[in-house]
């Protein structure tokens, strides 16, 4: 489409569809094969692809020899702004990255984190007025997407950050819902809160960030709750792929 005309296609594939991998992994075959050659161990999808060697210099020679490859042989550009030589977990693949122990996990890249946080800060905009329960449903089958594609995680810390952040936006939610002192007060003292500090927390004046990150709304609204209004958890759900998988 150019400025909302179908033109005809000139080069390249639709993005997407079956036929740029296949075509890649065609082509791709013979850096494969000269990788092998060589020795390397290396991980390829299409045309993302990292290589791992004992040292800087390694790398950097490598690097080099493979852009003339690339360029000589397959007639292949390398993009100098994606590729680079660096530690492993400073670099990502697939979303992942591993960490920097000695014996490496699997764990998800930073890139991929805030590509979530981005995406979620767009749902509860576009769901600010509607009810917590509507708001949950809108955030779910994302989360469980992105859960279901994270399986692979060895590493909980990012996930049970990710819960936490979540949770303590959805209490912004709650928090807003609520605007009077009053209703505030009412519902911590619903939710089990002495009468003296649900009022004492309802009129503090702070705003709806810190009052949702308070002790008293997470007294009052652990994540034993969230789970009952049937918020997806993502540590939860990766663990329990793991586990039937």
């Amino acid at each position: 489409m150019a400025d909302g005309l179908v033109q005809p296609r000139t080069e390249g594939t639709p993005q997407g569809g079956p036929r740029s991998p296949l075509l890649s992994n065609i082509l791709l075959t013979t850096l494969d094969r000269e990788l092998e050659r060589r020795g390397h161990t290396f991980c390829r999808y299409a045309d993302d692809c990292n290589i791992y060697v004992g040292s800087q210099r390694a790398g950097v020679g490598l690097l080099q020899s493979l852009t003339e490859f690339l360029d000589q042989r397959l007639k292949l550009k390398v993009k100098v702004a994606k590729s680079a030589v660096a530690r492993p977990w400073q670099r990502k693949f697939l979303g992942y990255s591993l960490t920097w122990h000695q014996q490496p996990k699997l764990g998800i890249a930073k890139p991929s984190l805030q590509k979530l946080a981005e995406k979620v800060k767009a749902l509860l905009r576009r769901a600010r007025g509607r009810s917590l329960a509507t708001t949950i449903q809108t955030l779910n089958p994302v989360l469980r997407g992105w859960a279901a594609y994270f399986q692979l995680a060895e590493t909980k810390r990012a996930l049970e950050d990710c819960d936490g952040w979540i949770r303590h936006k959805l209490g912004c939610v709650l928090w807003r819902h609520w605007k009077r002192p009053y209703a505030r007060a009412r519902n911590l003292v619903q939710r089990g809160l002495p009468e003296e500090r649900a009022w004492r927390s309802a009129s503090n004046g702070r705003g709806p960030w810190w009052n949702a990150g308070a002790s008293h709304m997470h007294a009052a609204f652990p994540k034993s709750w969230f789970d009952h209004r049937g918020l997806v958890s993502l540590l939860d759900t990766v663990q329990r792929l793991q586990r039937s998988s």
